[in-house]
């Protein structure tokens, strides 16, 4: 298990504390197991875009395309 010392602004440590504090109660190890799971989420998300913008750079094979226009593609004239 590793430790971190960070600083943070007062009003988001004292809004995390109280969302902690609501879900889990005020038992020890509380913040550092709701900190670990912001943590692993951040993680997931930083995961996910990266894909999806690799996936914009690199394009995505539709294969034969229907439609030539936008018009087509929505029916309009």
């Amino acid at each position: 298990m590793g430790t971190i010392t960070i600083n943070i602004n007062n009003d988001v440590e004292n809004n995390f504390r109280k969302k902690v504090y609501r879900i889990y109660g005020k038992r020890k190890g509380v913040l550092g197991k709701a900190l670990t799971e912001a943590m692993l989420e951040w993680g997931r998300k930083k995961e996910y875009f990266d894909v999806c913008m690799q996936l914009l750079e690199e394009g995505v094979d539709l294969g034969k395309l229907k439609y030539k226009t936008r018009e087509e593609l929505h029916d309009r004239d």
